[in-house]
């Protein structure tokens, strides 16, 4: 009986164990399913945090392209939809109406600037005086001047052609008639552009209102028809060809004294090029454009790439501080043990400023410590301080403002994610830290590469108006005369006055003496006398 009670008991036993078993099995499935689920939520959520930044990112780009296209670019215009067609025909009435409520609000705002007026502007002194008296419309002559009241106003001629002849008369001697008579005739002035019929004045007004007043040449034939004169544009480009390679050995010189520099500043600006070999596009060429501020003199370099090696034969040479960008091509010149890297500020300034959207709190705290930075920059500039006073101020107040950027900046890397706006911001900083500082080191080093970028911004404006280079070889003309006329801004030198005067004594100059000829060498009162003759001979005209 007892052993029968056993038997049942095992067997009850066996089955409870067998249940138990059955359910710790079920439980390890389960704890399995339920790790591979929450493996499963763990996946989904890092997705959805990757896309969570994807979205923000592209937010961020949305919002800058929105800004390039709504904020300082005033010319660019988008039509609404919807937007309504202007009538064919406006009712007089309205016009006569608005004209009225326009000249009763100039009324009205005159009547409230009541100030002191603080006197006309003084005309320049060196400018020639046309006198025009004007008689009262009565009687006078039996009156007696008591005196006159003089108004004077600042005037200007219209451009006007006129034809320069050159005569040149012939002798011969008539002492003997059966010797071989020798003739005497004056010798030809050497032009740059031999058997041209344009002068050296309307050569260097072509090119100056090209790259100065940025004037494409097609409308420069207009201009010129306007005026009487009929022009083909292909005859003014090979003109500017021409010339161009007239004035090559000069480029080369002044590509020396960039070279030569100890100190230099790079940047570089993409041009649109056309290309033969690029049927229904254009190429995408690279100025590279240096600065030398102890020399005064800037430099473009057209490339055709954007590599490392297309600024090879201006850097190779190059030795001293070095300021840039964090681009890689200038990482290879900066390696080297005689140039010492400098980055830029204003660079480091621009990540925070377009990664306001992204995280303005952080953004707002890197963008006023770095204001501050600028804060002693801009004294410096007010007390106009040397480079040995400038460099102690900096060591007194912008070397702690340094640091705490520094600590900010590594305090902060951790915090945020490094492919967002701030992360980018934040790493670019870090990344360029020992050049950032590195302008600490001399006062006539800058705090940033704003200088060259100002050098550039003609060419972006030139890009707007002409769009292209219509070749390669045009592409490094608008190089050298880019180079040319910034460099005249250096040193406050018309820049009209200066290639005329370099058009008419580059062929009586020895090779030797190029270097004269340049923009930071040359003298002063030569170009006054130069614009002063041309001023002359253009009041004879009648």
């Amino acid at each position: 009986m007892n052993s029968g009670f056993t038997i049942i008991a095992e067997q009850e036993l066996a089955a409870k164990e067998a249940t138990i078993t059955a359910a710790l099995t079920r439980n390890q499935y389960l704890a399995q399913e339920i790790a591979e689920k929450d493996q499963h939520i763990a996946e989904k959520d890092q997705h959805i945090a990757e896309k969570d930044q994807r979205i923000a990112e592209l937010r961020h780009q949305v919002e800058k392209l929105q800004r390039m296209l709504f904020g300082a670019k005033r010319e660019r215009f988008v039509v609404p939809d919807g937007q309504l067609l202007m009538p064919f025909a406006t009712d007089p009435d309205l016009v006569t109406k608005a004209v009225e409520r326009e000249l009763q609000s100039i009324t009205y705002q005159r009547q409230r600037a009541q100030k002191k007026h603080p006197g006309r502007l003084p005309l320049p002194e060196h400018l020639p005086i046309v006198t025009i008296v004007h008689e009262p419309d009565e009687d006078v002559s039996t009156m007696t001047k008591i005196g006159e009241e003089v108004t004077d106003e600042l005037g200007i001629e219209p451009a006007k052609f006129f034809v320069r002849r050159h005569i040149r008369p012939k002798y011969i001697s008539v002492e003997n008639a059966d010797i071989a008579q020798h003739t005497v005739i004056a010798r030809l002035q050497p032009r740059v552009i031999d058997k041209c019929i344009a002068s050296d004045e309307l050569l260097a007004t072509i090119i100056v209102d090209k790259h100065i007043a940025h004037l494409p040449i097609y409308r420069q034939v207009q201009r010129f028809s306007a005026l009487g004169v009929n022009i083909p544009a292909s005859t003014i480009d090979n003109w500017q060809r021409l010339l161009g390679f007239a004035l090559r050995p000069l480029y080369a010189a002044l590509a020396v004294y960039v070279s030569d520099a100890r100190y230099l500043q790079v940047d570089e600006s993409g041009i649109a090029v056309q290309d033969r070999t690029k049927k229904g596009t254009t190429h995408r060429g690279m100025m590279w454009v240096y600065h030398a501020l102890l020399a005064k003199v800037v430099y473009f370099d057209y490339q055709r790439g954007r590599g490392a090696i297309n600024c090879e034969e201006i850097l190779a040479p190059f030795s001293g501080y070095l300021q840039t960008d964090g681009y890689a091509a200038y990482r290879l010149h900066k390696a080297r043990s005689n140039v010492i890297g400098l980055a830029c500020w204003a660079h480091v300034r621009r990540k925070f400023f377009e990664a306001q959207a992204n995280d303005p709190e952080r953004s707002a705290t890197a963008l006023a410590l770095i204001r501050k930075l600028y804060d002693v920059e801009h004294l410096a500039r007010e007390q106009h301080l040397t480079s040995t006073e400038r460099k102690q101020l900096r060591l007194e107040h912008a070397l702690p403002l340094i640091n705490t950027i520094g600590a900010w900046l590594v305090a902060h890397l951790d915090q945020t994610t490094p492919k967002s706006p701030i992360g980018m911001a934040i790493g670019y900083a870090i990344s360029l830290w020992d050049e950032l500082q590195t302008y600490l080191l001399d006062g006539s080093l800058e705090i940033d590469n704003n200088l060259v970028e100002n050098a550039i911004r003609p060419l972006a404006l030139g890009r707007k108006n002409y769009l292209f280079a219509g070749s390669h070889d045009a592409a490094i003309n608008i190089a050298m005369y880019r180079s040319f006329f910034a460099t005249c801004r250096l040193s406050a030198i018309d820049p009209y006055a200066w290639l005329l005067h370099v058009l008419q004594t580059l062929p009586n100059t020895p090779p030797e003496q190029y270097y004269t000829l340049l923009p930071h060498n040359i003298d002063p009162l030569l170009l006054a006398q130069t614009r002063s003759a041309a001023s002359q001979q253009a009041s004879t005209l009648p």
